[in-house]
């Protein structure tokens, strides 16, 4: 097992936000990956968006993206909590028990960055990834 993260979303602004935050929090962005290097299909305007990031400040770290194009965005509704794990079982369990009463936003399935991924918002309305490395 890897741990738990905070993802946050943002509504177009990620790279923006990350940047007031390293400046802010005396942080760092080690990883950074914009739309147009992943497969997913996004309007011209979309391609320089945040895919995924990474943020280190202190002792602490959080993952953050744009919202994928097609998706709504809520304000006060855009962070999630994400599993990083290696024991798929695991993973499996964890996510259909809180998929049980809740709803599945993306079912567990194979990604291009090599991981087993899928979203799930459980009974109270939390936001919960998965992503399990293969």
């Amino acid at each position: 097992m890897l741990g738990l993260k905070p993802f946050i979303t943002f509504n177009g602004n990620c790279e923006e936000a990350l940047h007031y935050y390293k400046n802010t929090l005396d942080g760092a962005i080690p990883s950074l990956m914009y739309f147009e290097e992943g497969p997913i299909d996004v309007p011209e305007e979309y391609k320089k968006k945040v895919m995924y990031a990474e943020f280190n400040f202190g002792d602490s770290s959080f993952m953050a993206s744009d919202r994928n194009p097609e998706s709504p965005y809520t304000e006060g509704n855009n962070i999630s909590l994400s599993f990083g794990t290696t024991d798929l079982e695991t993973t499996e369990k964890w996510f259909a028990g809180l998929a049980k009463e809740g709803s599945v936003l993306m079912n567990l399935q194979d990604t291009f960055w090599g991981a087993r991924f899928g979203m799930v918002a459980d009974k109270y309305g939390i936001n919960w990834m998965f992503n399990c490395e293969m």
